[in-house]
C-alpha cells in the first residue's frame, strides 16, 4: 500500500513569531522590502476549508474526509483580524482581499466585512476590500456583503460546460448555481465583477473561447491564469501550463482585442478590451509562469491561524498570532510586521524562470488553500 501524503499539517508550525524591534517606529505610511517594493495588498484567509476540491488546489485524494482541518480556536476571530489589518493599513496597505478555503464558508462573513469597510488608509482614504470566492453561495450573500461594505468581488470559475466544471470542482457542483451567484452580485450593485479561470493544458483550455463567448458584452473582468506550482499537492507538470501569449491569440483570432494599461502600481494581469465599439467587457491574463512579476509584488498575505507569508510560493511564515495573543502591543506588532518587510526578497517566480520552468530547490511550499491564491 502506498504511504499517504500529509500535505500541510507540518507547514501550519512552520512559522516562527517574528522579533520586536528594540525601536519601536512609527508606521509611516511607506514601507519598502530589499527590492524596494512597496507594502500594498494584504490578501487574508479566513478559513482552510471549502467545498469544491479542484485538482490545483485541494485535491480530493488528500483533501478527503478524514483531513485534519484547523480548529476553531487556531483560527483569527474577527477583532484579531481587524487588528492585524489595521497595523498592515498603518504601513502603507490600499486593499484588503479576503480568500480562503473558501472565505463564504466562515459563518457571519459580512460581520468581518463591516469591521474592516471602517478601516481607513494611511491618508485617510477608503480602502479597496475585495474577496475571492468559488462562487458556490454566493447567490444567497451578495446582497449583505454589498450591505456591509464589500467593494468588489471575484469569482472563480474554470469552465462553462457544466460536465467539465463539475469535473474541474470535483464536487459535483453544477456551472449554473455559480453563475447565478454572479448574476445576483451584480444585481446586489457590485461592477466589474473579476472571473478567474485557471487553465490547464488537456483539460480545460477548450473552455477558453466559450468563457469569452459567454461574459463578452458585461462589464466583466474575465482573467486566465496559468497553471501554478502553488503548494506541493497538486502533480504540477510544466507541459500542462499553457501559456497566457497563447490564450490571447485563440481569443483575438475570433475577436480584435486592444492593449489597456495596469489599472494600479503592482498589477499581475495584463489587460485588454474587445475593439468593437460599444461592447462591454475585459480579457485579462495572470502569467506568473511565463511572465514572471516578481519585480512589482506588493502582496503580503495572513493565514487563517495567523501567519504572515510574504509570497505565494512561501515555505516557511511569521507568527503573527503569538504576538497578537502572547500581550504584544500595536506599537510591538507593527514594528515587527515592518523589520519582516524590510527583510522580505522573494521572488520565487523569477527563479523557476531562471531555472527553465523548474522549482526551485527547497522546502515544500504552504498549500494554496492555507493563504488563498
Amino acid at each position: 500500500m502506498a504511504d499517504k501524503v500529509i500535505a500541510v499539517a507540518d507547514h501550519r508550525y512552520r512559522a516562527s513569531a517574528p522579533p520586536i524591534p528594540a525601536r519601536l517606529d512609527a508606521p509611516t505610511g511607506v514601507l519598502l522590502d530589499t527590492l524596494q517594493r512597496p507594502l500594498r495588498d494584504l490578501r487574508i484567509s479566513v478559513t482552510d476549508r471549502c467545498n469544491f476540491r479542484c485538482s490545483y488546489c485541494m485535491p480530493k485524494e488528500v483533501f478527503d474526509r478524514d483531513y485534519a482541518f484547523l480548529p476553531q480556536s487556531s483560527l483569527l476571530t474577527f477583532e484579531e483580524i481587524v487588528r492585524v489589518a489595521g497595523l498592515f493599513v498603518a504601513h502603507g496597505v490600499r486593499k484588503i482581499r479576503l480568500t480562503g478555503g473558501e472565505p463564504l464558508l466562515r459563518r457571519d462573513l459580512d460581520r468581518l466585512v463591516a469591521m474592516l469597510a471602517a478601516l481607513r488608509g494611511a491618508d485617510g482614504t477608503h480602502l479597496d476590500l475585495t474577496l475571492t470566492t468559488n462562487g458556490s453561495v454566493l447567490e444567497r450573500k451578495a446582497v449583505a456583503l454589498k450591505a456591509a461594505g464589500l467593494g468588489r468581488v471575484t469569482v472563480s470559475l474554470d469552465a462553462i460546460d457544466d460536465a467539465i466544471f463539475r469535473r474541474m470542482n470535483d464536487a459535483d457542483f453544477p456551472v449554473a448555481d455559480v453563475l447565478r451567484g454572479i448574476d445576483a452580485a451584480e444585481r446586489a450593485g457590485f461592477g466589474h465583477i473579476k472571473v478567474n479561470m485557471v487553465v490547464k493544458r488537456g483539460t480545460n483550455d477548450g473552455q477558453i473561447l466559450p468563457m469569452a463567448r459567454h461574459f463578452r458584452g458585461r462589464d466583466i473582468a474575465l482573467r486566465f491564469i496559468e497553471y501554478m506550482d502553488v503548494g506541493a499537492t497538486n502533480g504540477w507538470r510544466m507541459d500542462e501550463v499553457l501559456p497566457s501569449s497563447q490564450v490571447v491569440e485563440r481569443i483575438a483570432d475570433e475577436f480584435a482585442l486592444v492593449p489597456l494599461p495596469p489599472s494600479t502600481p503592482g498589477e499581475t494581469a495584463a489587460r485588454w478590451r474587445y475593439a468593437e465599439a460599444g461592447v462591454a467587457g475585459e480579457i485579462g491574463t495572470i502569467s506568473s509562469v511565463t511572465q514572471a512579476f516578481c519585480r512589482d509584488c506588493n502582496r503580503a498575505r495572513l493565514s487563517t491561524e495567523g501567519k504572515l507569508f510574504l509570497c505565494l510560493f512561501a515555505s516557511r511564515g511569521h507568527d503573527l498570532r503569538a504576538l497578537v495573543r502572547g500581550g504584544a502591543s500595536d506599537a510591538e506588532i507593527a514594528a515587527a510586521i515592518g523589520l519582516v518587510w524590510q527583510q522580505r526578497g522573494d521572488r520565487y517566480s523569477e527563479l523557476r524562470s531562471a531555472a527553465g520552468g523548474a522549482a526551485p530547490a527547497g522546502e515544500r511550499r504552504v498549500e494554496m488553500h492555507y493563504i488563498g491564491g
